[in-house]
């Protein structure tokens, strides 16, 4: 039996090969719709998502993380095409953008992720949740002006997130709504357990009977003048003839640009940007994660360099590791990167062969199954936890929550980590604990000693601490002295005591005061996975 943790590629294709088709129907239309808000090429966003499934996946050590073109970067794409004359200029910018990112994996930059507040992660995620919804209601509808995989709060189509709605409402398409209605439905009634019982339902998982099901009542609802679906409302894949048509949408860049000045900026740009969306999102899955594996952040930069060089070599968008596809993957219970790298297979193989196929899928099929991804990320149990964790906690995440609502992730990470800091910063700052690897001997245990304050900066002290520690060893962490431990070392503790028992470490823990953290820990992750 193999320990957790430890799994080999193609241990789990049981899970992993479901929850990338899922992955893989949420993906089609948001590579499509990103690329067309970013004013590029639809195929763009198609070959970045095959990048990011197939190359990313295979370097990278993120487990449960998906890559491919990220919403956050479509208005920077938009203004650097029109700034440098041609996409083929663009995509040199790229390519230059990739060789950064390694540079900064080499550099060990990756370590910014472990300074992320807990509080702040979790909202981004409930963030994240909330927008979803805001965003496919109107799919759901029918009105689909707003490409899929906008989430900023002010859209390409003159709107904001709030006034869709008010659009959706008055546009409703009644063929899309009942497909959506019926995809909800079907998706409902999978997550109950006398459906769980049966074994039928872990050969067919919801959302692929629920897209099914879309395409089925697409070609009943055709030549129906009240009913049939348009358009704009299924999947658009531009359609090949041939193999040569295919590859003649594949684009070179120009390299000829790198000369210009201004190629680097839009490069550096695209890089930072890039990376910090990687990094966040790799915290977010990291915390999704039922067996707490740590992703290595600077493995993961490099990756990510290596598939952005890959991806604008070929005439593909810049690619980052995505929440909303990560969350998807880990929702439908993929347990290694397999999946991950399965559906870019899926998306290569599908664009190639099935593209008819593909364009009967209907938008509000895909809302369904997004719906429900956003409302298990942002469920009141979430709340209710976060709540339990205290007002310092409560108050990032309620503020993180709003501004991602209101901005954008990037605008709305910053403000709830600029509240995170008021809080911590009312603290003293002392020395968390004492630990020296050199004094480990053999037979005898760990003993950590906290000190009497534990903030969220002592974090990726921690993990690296927790990182040295030997197989099959005895530890003690004492609290005695502490009067005050942040939640987000009470987490890594509390991932660590998982992780311990893969690797044979006996874990005490000694002089926790507050007897109900433990239980608030467990409560709130609990409600997230």
């Amino acid at each position: 039996m193999k320990k957790s943790g430890n799994h080999g590629f193609f241990d789990h294709l049981g899970s992993d090969l479901p929850a990338s088709l899922v992955v893989f129907l949420v993906a089609v239309p948001l590579c499509l719709g990103i690329a067309l808000a970013s004013g590029a090429p639809l195929f763009s966003g198609i070959i970045a998502g095959i990048v990011g499934g197939i190359v990313v996946a295979l370097i990278s050590k993120s487990q449960l993380g998906v890559s491919g073109p990220a919403a956050g970067l479509a208005v920077i794409v938009l203004t650097a095409i029109g700034d440098m004359g041609s996409f083929e200029n663009f995509l040199a910018a790229v390519v230059i953008a990739g060789i950064f990112q390694i540079l900064l994996g080499i550099f060990k930059t990756g370590v910014f992720a472990y300074y992320l507040p807990s509080s702040v992660i979790k909202g981004m995620l409930s963030g994240i949740g909330v927008i979803i919804i805001l965003k496919q209601i109107p799919h759901a509808f029918g009105y689909d002006a707003d490409p899929e995989g906008d989430m900023d709060f002010f859209q390409p189509d003159g709107h904001n997130t709030f006034s869709e709605l008010f659009y959706a409402w008055e546009n409703i398409t009644p063929g899309a709504l009942v497909i959506s209605v019926v995809g909800l439905a079907i998706l409902i009634l999978w997550e109950q357990p006398i459906i769980k019982k049966f074994s039928f339902s872990k050969i067919l998982n919801g959302p692929l009977l629920a897209v099914a099901t879309g395409i089925g009542l697409n070609l009943f609802f055709e030549g129906n003048e009240y009913f049939s679906l348009h358009g704009d409302h299924v999947v658009n894949i531009p359609v090949n003839e041939s193999l040569n048509d295919f590859l003649g949408q594949f684009t070179s860049p120009n390299f000829a640009v790198l000369a210009n000045k201004k190629t680097y900026v839009v490069a550096l740009t695209i890089a930072i940007i890039a990376s910090i969306e990687t990094l966040l999102s790799v915290e977010a899955a990291d915390k999704m994660d039922p067996e707490r594996r740590i992703t290595p952040t600077n493995r993961e930069l490099i990756a990510q360099g290596i598939g952005n060089s890959i991806s604008g070599l070929i005439g593909g968008l810049p690619v980052t590791q995505v929440i909303v596809r990560s969350s998807a993957n880990v929702q439908s219970g993929g347990k290694t990167r397999a999946s991950a790298f399965f559906h870019g297979v899926m998306l290569l193989v599908c664009v190639v062969a099935i593209p008819h196929i593909l364009n009967l899928i209907p938008l509000a099929s895909l809302a369904a199954v997004l719906l429900v991804v956003g409302y298990k990320l942002v469920k009141p149990a979430i709340f209710k936890a976060m709540y339990k964790t205290g007002h310092s906690q409560f108050y990032s995440y309620i503020v993180t929550i709003v501004a991602i609502v209101l901005t954008d992730l990037l605008t709305g990470i910053g403000l709830g980590l600029a509240v995170a800091m008021v809080f911590i910063l009312w603290n003293n700052f002392k020395t968390p604990y004492h630990f020296d690897p050199d004094e480990i001997k053999e037979g005898e245990p760990i003993k950590i000693d906290l000190s009497e304050d534990v903030s969220f900066l002592n974090k990726a002290g921690f993990i690296k601490t927790f990182g040295l520690i030997p197989e099959n060893s005895h530890v003690i962490i004492d609290a005695t002295r502490n009067k005050d431990i942040h939640w987000d070392v009470l987490e890594v503790i509390d991932d660590f005591k998982i992780n311990a028992k893969s690797k044979g470490i006996k874990l005490e823990l000694v002089g926790f005061k507050n007897e109900n953290s433990d239980n608030v820990v467990e409560e709130l992750e609990s409600v997230v996975k």
